[in-house]
């Protein structure tokens, strides 16, 4: 399950990229899910791919089908902790920490701070920049992120550096 989907891009790309899983996409707003339901008959996965969910990531808690909760295998978000309120983040532990049983994973992709510096100048004019769009958003110091996963039993398994300053953190759940 895809949480902050956005218009849906990602999600059709790991549905057609990993035909043999099915690729839940979420987003609050209306518009970023008719995107996504765009999207998916575009590149005609009406047959594989489910349409989004209405999902808030901090309207706990989450409503999602009995169906789903039980085949779910882990949960991912891209680009998204740093475009929302840091209570986003914490919402996106707990929740997950609920629905995901030991050694499933929550992946979490974007821009991160490591020792609470920022990776590269472009990520420090970026980060200034969303802020100027809404105060409580930013880029997250990963210790801050992972310390939220330790709360919520998970642990950080491995970093991976990806492309324009972005980073892949695989969190597992311990218990």
């Amino acid at each position: 399950m895809e949480i902050g989907s956005g218009s849906g891009e990602h999600g059709v790309f790991f549905q057609k990229r990993f035909p043999e899983i099915i690729w839940q996409t979420s987003d609050p707003d209306l518009l970023n899910r008719k995107s996504i339901s765009s999207w998916i008959e575009y590149e005609e996965l009406n047959k594989k791919m489910p349409q989004p969910l209405a999902l808030d990531v901090e309207k706990i808690p989450w409503k999602i089908s009995l169906n789903l909760e039980n085949s779910l295998q882990g949960i991912v978000s891209i680009n998204m902790i740093h475009v929302a309120q840091w209570t986003s983040t914490i919402a996106l532990f707990r929740e997950s920490g609920k629905l995901l049983k030991k050694g499933q994973f929550l992946i979490l992709y974007g821009p991160f701070k490591i020792g609470n510096k920022h990776t590269s100048q472009s990520n420090y004019f970026f980060d200034n920049s969303i802020k100027l769009k809404n105060d409580l958003w930013g880029i997250r110091n990963l210790d801050d992120v992972s310390y939220e996963g330790e709360k919520n039993n998970f642990l950080q398994e491995n970093i991976i550096s990806m492309p324009v300053n972005n980073f892949l953190i695989i969190y597992r759940k311990v218990s």
